[in-house]
């Protein structure tokens, strides 16, 4: 029955449109580009194991790019550092505050400089680490342990953390888990096909929740 309701709101919303990812290009020199099959493989899976067949594409974007805000989807990665321009910061807090939703997934080593700039962004709201029996987690598919691990670097469990605009979720910061590792080509890191469906499935989890919510 939640599938049916659910699929029933997507199909609704998708109707007149192509639902597509916005992947955030971003100064501070770090890896904006990383996990190149990550994107693809996400939709391909949200088309195939969903009723989301109007799944599209990964369109590359600056915040400052005029067409910025016709995408309420947005996704960030990477490794190294993140610096947002003045401009930049005006144009992502006003995105997320009528309507969008940011997925940032640290891909290790991206932690410190993303809070810091969205701070930034939002100077009077702190994360908030997401329980696991928060609605993201069993939105389509469910994780009754959260996010699932997809690569181990410290010995960290994977958290979740939520930045909130009233209720309502604006960003998500998903850390110690890559789970755009877990999104590329096999081939990339040689997961198998179970640790790489789980973070396949999360995937498909953030975006119905961030539609649906």
């Amino acid at each position: 029955m939640k599938h049916c309701i659910i699929s029933f709101i997507l199909t609704c919303f998708l109707y007149s449109q192509e639902f597509n990812i916005a992947r955030i290009q971003y100064g501070g020199g770090g890896d904006w580009y990383s996990d190149p099959s990550s994107l693809p493989n996400l939709l391909d899976y949200l088309k195939t194991h969903t009723p989301m067949k109007k799944a599209g594409a990964e369109i590359k974007i600056k915040l400052t790019d005029n067409n910025a805000k016709h995408y309420p989807y947005l996704y960030m990665t990477g490794h190294g550092n993140i610096k947002f321009s003045e401009n930049e910061i005006i144009a992502l807090r006003s995105i997320l505050t009528s309507g969008g939703f940011l997925h940032a997934d640290d891909n290790y080593g991206m932690d410190k400089s993303f809070r810091r700039e969205i701070k930034r962004v939002f100077p009077n709201k702190d994360f908030v680490e997401l329980p696991h029996d928060h609605p993201i987690f069993s939105s389509y598919f469910t994780f009754e342990n959260g996010l699932p691990k997809i690569h181990e670097h410290d010995n960290k469990p994977p958290q979740a953390f939520g930045i909130f605009e009233d209720e309502t979720l604006i960003i998500l910061y998903t850390y110690e888990t890559d789970l755009g590792d877990g999104w590329e080509d096999e081939s990339v890191h040689n997961n198998p096909w179970e640790v790489r469906q789980e973070s396949l499935k999360m995937g498909v989890n953030i975006i119905y929740f961030a539609l649906t919510q």
